[in-house]
């Protein structure tokens, strides 16, 4: 799979999509690790900044209204309270684009180094005091530093999309769905006691091999998860 290029590109998936009857659930914006938000290079930082206004372009015209967006990255050249200052900054300066498109920033959990905790992440997300920043909760990426029952009661109502696969903690490797560590039954029931009723969106490569299946499998994974 290839990122859309433009506006126009967007808005012709988006047409084909809805043609065929399928919701398009959200896009991701493609450019947020090459430059952070939270770099402290300001040209860096602004070239951030105008990559995630054109994923905001292109999910409206695409037809949806969620963008997923790595806030921020910790690094050598960037400590833990820059990141934490300038992502704040940047996401900000982004409010007036999201406003005016109707798509909302989705923060999620990824291995950044950065808002490593429940309280911290519902912190930092209410900070802006804004329905257009809210949360990308991904159960399969928090296994390595957390629990993802105890971050879904603490989110809570701001999760708006949700990435389900599977990781084991003893290998520390990603896996099929539901051949690792993810406890569902406990994810699926916190969900539903923060009152989660939206998408559950595989994060998963195709097989190698007759990849058609991929689709018919992951199918029955989803439906066997949601009646857990």
């Amino acid at each position: 799979m290839r990122p859309l290029e433009s506006v126009d590109e967007a808005a012709e998936v988006g047409k084909l999509a809805a043609d065929a009857g399928v919701e398009i659930a959200g896009v991701m914006a493609g450019t947020h690790w090459q430059l952070p938000l939270s770099s402290t290079d300001e040209e860096t930082r602004a070239k951030g900044v105008e990559g995630i206004k054109n994923a905001l372009a292109i999910a409206n015209a695409a037809g949806t209204n969620t963008v997923l967006v790595v806030p921020g990255v910790v690094n050598e050249d960037t400590s833990y309270a820059a990141a934490y200052d300038i992502s704040q900054k940047s996401l900000r300066e982004l409010l007036p684009t999201a406003e005016e498109l109707g798509v909302t920033m989705l923060l999620e959990n990824v291995w950044n180094k950065f808002l490593l905790s429940p309280l911290e992440m519902r912190d930092y997300i209410d900070s802006f005091d804004t329905p257009l920043i809210q949360a990308y909760f991904d159960v399969g990426n928090i296994l390595l530093y957390g629990y993802p029952h105890q971050w879904i009661e603490i989110l809570g109502k701001r999760i708006k999309r949700v990435h389900i696969k599977d990781f084991d903690t003893g290998t520390r490797q990603f896996v099929g769905l539901l051949q690792g560590d993810v406890d569902y039954p406990r994810v699926m029931n916190a969900l539903r006691g923060v009152g989660y009723d939206d998408y559950l969106i595989a994060e998963l490569g195709p097989y190698k091999q007759y990849p058609e299946r991929f689709v018919y499998d992951t199918a029955a994974q989803i439906e066997a998860i949601i009646n857990s």
